[in-house]
């Protein structure tokens, strides 16, 4: 599997190595896979004798990567492709290196290799559009991509449909993704609650989907199971099924994580011309991320809720993990870290 040492990839690597699998996971960081291998552990329920976890470092998109994946890719039953670059901001190459390149890498290394099974982690972000969406379907037509990450990625999606070598393949769509060594939706949310009031937009009514990372396995896992049925390419969006307002969220992340519950209202409008005049000079400072931009202001503005039932009836799939308690989960893991420190 590709993008083993971020986030959801660690995840996936430990969950199907204590599944009795031999995963081979690649990643850029060394120090990072360290810890996944240090995490996965022989299952004691599953016993198997094949499972184990092998890192391979590419940098996915370079020159060179797709020979290194190659070799790396030899009796591969199936790939889970989740390496991407995820950041709002950024120079066009790198999106382009990372989720179109990329994406294009692991499709002929499957040709190459004949391996005819592709799980493609895309993006519910392709929906977005500054406006209220609610219960969206899959088969809904795309807006223009608010930014080069949801450029990208649709592009990676496409490439993956008309990969017409594939035997299977199947593109999720998980809806901002929580849990333990989450590095980005919780920190950044905890950070701006520390400092101050979490700021309200458009009266903090606008209604949202997250999901927690052991749903999104368990969607993988579902969608790696050969004996499910279900269309070449087919797309299906993966979230908890649990919309809360922003208000709400707010509320959730402050009472798991014990801190004040400070809310304060701020016009939509005046925070979108904050972030327009950050872009405006992010564009003058190469590399220099602006903290706030209009896409991440708007995800927190504006509405947007999954219709999960094609991938209820195709995958089988239902949120095992409530919200509020993968909440509480992530919030004891972080409260262990921070005490792991000291």
């Amino acid at each position: 599997m590709t993008g083993g040492t971020g986030f959801l990839g660690r995840h996936v690597v430990w969950r199907l190595r204590d599944a009795g699998h031999h995963v081979i996971f690649t990643g850029r960081n060394a120090a990072a896979a360290d810890t996944v291998l240090r995490h996965a552990r022989p299952s004691a329920v599953s016993g198997a004798s094949g499972a184990r976890a092998d890192f391979v470092r590419i940098e996915h998109g370079q020159a060179g990567a797709e020979h290194v994946l190659h070799d790396a890719a030899c009796a591969v039953d199936a790939v889970v492709h989740c390496a991407a670059r995820s950041s709002p901001w950024g120079p066009r190459h790198a999106f382009e290196q990372a989720n179109v390149a990329a994406t294009r890498e692991v499709l002929a290394v499957c040709k190459s290799r004949a391996i005819g099974h592709l799980v493609h982690i895309s993006t519910p972000g392709l929906y977005f559009d500054f406006s209220d969406r609610l219960n969206i379907r899959e088969d809904q037509p795309l807006p223009m991509p608010a930014n080069l990450y949801a450029a990208t990625k649709g592009a990676a999606e496409v490439l993956v449909r008309e990969a017409d070598h594939l035997g299977s393949a199947v593109i999720l769509r998980p809806r901002a993704i929580f849990g333990p060594h989450d590095n980005t939706l919780l920190p950044r949310l905890l950070r701006v609650a520390r400092r101050g009031a979490l700021p309200l937009m458009r009266g903090g009514r606008a209604w949202l989907d997250l999901t927690y990372v052991d749903n999104v396995v368990d969607a993988i896992e579902l969608a790696l199971t050969p004996s499910r049925p279900h269309p070449t390419a087919a797309t299906f969006n993966i979230s908890n099924g649990e919309p809360l307002q922003v208000s709400q969220l707010f509320q959730v992340v402050a009472s798991s994580f014990d801190l004040p519950t400070r809310q304060r209202q701020v016009p939509y409008l005046f925070v979108d011309a904050m972030a327009r005049a950050m872009e405006c000079i992010a564009r003058l400072r190469p590399g220099w991320e602006p903290p706030l931009t209009r896409y991440s202001a708007g995800l927190l503005a504006f509405s947007q809720t999954l219709d999960l039932t094609r991938a209820r009836d195709h995958l089988g799939y239902a949120p095992r993990i409530p919200l509020r308690e993968g909440m509480a989960r992530t919030a004891q893991w972080f409260r262990e870290q921070a005490g792991s420190v000291r």
